[in-house]
């Protein structure tokens, strides 16, 4: 792709969001009833190509729970206040009470500089695998080696190890980082491991090993990553880049790593489009948080919102549109795109021809100018 001059000695590519392409009709259409949306990681099969993110505000053991009963998982964040606080609900009912502003944002990262209690950690694991769905859960990078003897001993089916921004190679002079290529090879707990949002990035992760990478750097709703570091992809060019080094990684060692989508989508059509760039499935936050089960009850926040000196993220408001069931499969009533996503990935795979998910991503794509609008 042809780089654009900056300035005298700078330049870059011109990057695309997913409102700013659009999916092309091709010539064959297909009844919706005759499409697969399921998809597979490592030995798990998923109805639905979807994970609920690992956020307090989206993912409890009870909505992971429940996502896993309707096809999909959640993940489950281990350092979050779940597994911090043994009265998380009591908690997370406090800070709903609380308006937007600086007084919830302190009182989020005293809750978060609570340590995290083992027990918990086997509690809440088992909590899920006694529903008998498969049990997610999620830690950062900086405290994946201090945990992964109590993640390991309440096994969870996947882990993912999850920042902002993670790489493959992490240099310091200070603390012995993680090698994440020796940490997945260690186990055979199948791995999922970002964000990412370049070729070489992402080309670097899926060679640790690892069975999916996230691409996304705060990109979501609640994400100030750009804002904060100055950081970020357009979300349909990450995902195309790192669908390009899916393609080299496959041809060098013949296993395929699978591409997740993170951020940014709120709509059926968003994923759609997530998917024909070349992802595998989608990890949703603000979507998932307007379900009414949703334990931030009615606010939206991401791990990197309760860092405590430079937070990466924000609490937003989010009105409930209906059920859990209804935000994935309907009906939805209204036109906005908030309800029944699934329903409407399902159609847009229908009117293009296509009968899986993996199929899906042959589809065209257009530039669009103007991009298409945001749902609010």
């Amino acid at each position: 792709m042809a780089e654009i001059e900056i300035g005298i000695g700078k330049s870059g590519r011109r990057a695309y969001g997913l409102d700013e392409v659009a999916i092309v009709p091709s010539r064959r259409t297909r009844d919706p009833e005759d499409v697969d949306l399921g998809w597979e990681l490592d030995a798990y099969r998923f109805e639905v190509p979807v994970l609920g993110a690992p956020c307090d505000s989206v993912t409890s053991p009870a909505t992971a729970v429940a996502l896993g009963e309707l096809g999909a998982a959640g993940v489950l964040h281990l350092e979050g206040l779940w597994t911090r606080h043994e009265d998380a609900e009591e908690r997370l009912a406090e800070l709903a009470e609380l308006p937007d502003g600086d007084e919830a944002a302190r009182r989020l990262q005293d809750l978060h500089a609570a340590p995290v209690v083992p027990e918990l950690v086997a509690e809440r694991v088992a909590e899920i695998r006694k529903a008998g769905v498969t049990c997610a859960v999620a830690v950062s990078p900086q405290r994946t080696e201090a945990l992964v003897e109590h993640v390991l001993r309440a096994e969870p089916d996947l882990l993912m190890i999850c920042g902002t921004v993670v790489s493959a190679e992490h240099v310091s002079s200070s603390v012995d980082p993680l090698n994440l290529k020796s940490f997945i090879r260690r186990f055979e707990l199948p791995v999922i491991v970002g964000g990412c949002t370049s070729y070489q990035a992402a080309l670097h992760l899926m060679r640790t090993g690892a069975a999916g990478v996230l691409v996304g750097a705060g990109s979501g709703t609640a994400g100030t990553t750009a804002n904060v570091l100055g950081i970020g992809v357009p979300s349909a060019t990450a995902i195309v880049d790192a669908r390009a080094a899916r393609m080299r990684h496959l041809d060098e060692t013949g296993v395929n790593c699978h591409v997740i989508a993170d951020g940014g989508m709120a709509t059926g059509g968003d994923i759609a489009k997530a998917i024909v760039c070349g992802a595998d499935a989608v990890l949703l936050g603000t979507a998932l948080a307007r379900a009414e089960e949703a334990p931030g009850r009615g606010w939206h926040w991401g791990m990197p919102a309760v860092h405590p000196t430079l937070p990466g993220g924000r609490r937003v408001r989010t009105e409930a549109v209906g059920t859990l069931t209804e935000v994935l499969f309907g009906p939805a009533h209204e036109a906005g795109g908030e309800r029944n996503l699934m329903g409407a990935l399902r159609q847009a795979m229908a009117l293009t021809g296509y009968a899986t998910v993996k199929e899906l991503r042959k589809a065209e794509l257009v530039v669009v100018t103007p991009p298409c609008p945001a749902v609010e």
